[in-house]
């Protein structure tokens, strides 16, 4: 049920209709198995080494949908263009999900500031890395397009290099796509409607499932 709840997103009255219970034990239920999952499934997540196997790692942000609560600031992405979370995630070269940065960040924040603070940084140190205009002048990122000055347009070798990085990192996005199909996270599946607090430890319990399922 629980995994119901994350995977299809559905709200907990709906949940409880399907397994035959009320809504108040789905909530209660919800609220002693997230964390849990999350934890009991950490020690599948692999590191990120073991995927990539000394090959390089496409790094990339995105936002997931979350209520706009009032009190809870600089959750609106304007990049996105609505409120959420965003997560910080590491690919393959072949759009293999290799990690996902433990601590979700406001959706306000700047992909430069999320992916130290989401803890992606660390996890990847030292392995060679590549990400778009967002990441420049980040530190561990190695390869990042060339940006265009005011005025001033690229030369053709630079136009070439940034046509092929961009091909190169379009693997990145079909990995964010395939950690999407657990619909809390996705723009399709409606948006995550629980409490902030608890997003952190269902971010955990899903990256712990999407592992679980794939190397299990």
């Amino acid at each position: 049920m629980v995994v119901t709840l994350m995977r299809k997103n559905v709200t907990q009255d709906f949940a409880g209709a399907i397994f035959g219970v009320s809504q108040s034990t789905v909530s209660r239920r919800w609220d002693l198995l997230r964390p849990v999952i999350g934890e009991v499934l950490a020690d599948v997540v692999p590191d990120p080494r073991e995927v990539l196997g000394g090959g390089t790692v496409l790094v990339d942000g995105t936002v997931c949908p979350t209520w706009d609560w009032n009190a809870v600031s600089d959750l609106f992405s304007v990049k996105a263009g609505y409120p959420g979370m965003n997560l910080q995630i590491a690919a393959t070269l072949d759009g293999v999900l290799v990690a996902v940065g433990e601590v979700p960040i406001h959706g306000a924040r700047h992909d430069a500031h999320a992916y130290a603070a989401s803890g992606l940084a660390e996890r990847l140190r030292d392995l060679p890395s590549v990400a778009d205009l967002g990441y420049i002048g980040v530190e561990g990122i190695n390869t990042v397009p060339h940006k265009r000055s005011p005025g001033i347009d690229l030369d053709p070798s630079q136009v070439e290099f940034n046509t092929a990085l961009g091909r190169i990192r379009a693997a990145v996005e079909h990995a964010i796509a395939h950690l999407k199909t657990w619909r809390m996270l996705s723009e399709e599946g409606g948006r995550y409607r629980y409490p902030i607090s608890k997003y952190a430890s269902t971010v955990a319990a899903i990256v712990g499932l999407y592992f679980f399922a794939a190397y299990e």
